[in-house]
C-alpha cells in the first residue's frame, strides 16, 4: 500500500511507500525539495527544516 500527498512547494503528487514513517524525509520527484513526512492519516508533507552549520563548535 502507498500513500500520496502534496508537494506543499510545487502542489506536485508525492507518492510515499507503505513503509514511510512520520519523520521520514523524502524529496519531491518535480521540484526537488527535501520534504519531511508529517502524518500519515491523512498524508500531510512540509518543507524539511534546513540543516543549519554548527561551524565545528
Amino acid at each position: 500500500m502507498s500513500f500520496e500527498a502534496e508537494c506543499p512547494e510545487c502542489a506536485a503528487g508525492v507518492e510515499m511507500a507503505g513503509d514511510t514513517v512520520v519523520g521520514e524525509i523524502i524529496q519531491c520527484p518535480e521540484c526537488g525539495a527535501e520534504l519531511e513526512v508529517m502524518d500519515l492519516n491523512p498524508p500531510t508533507l512540509e518543507l524539511a527544516p534546513e540543516e543549519e552549520e554548527d561551524w565545528g563548535e
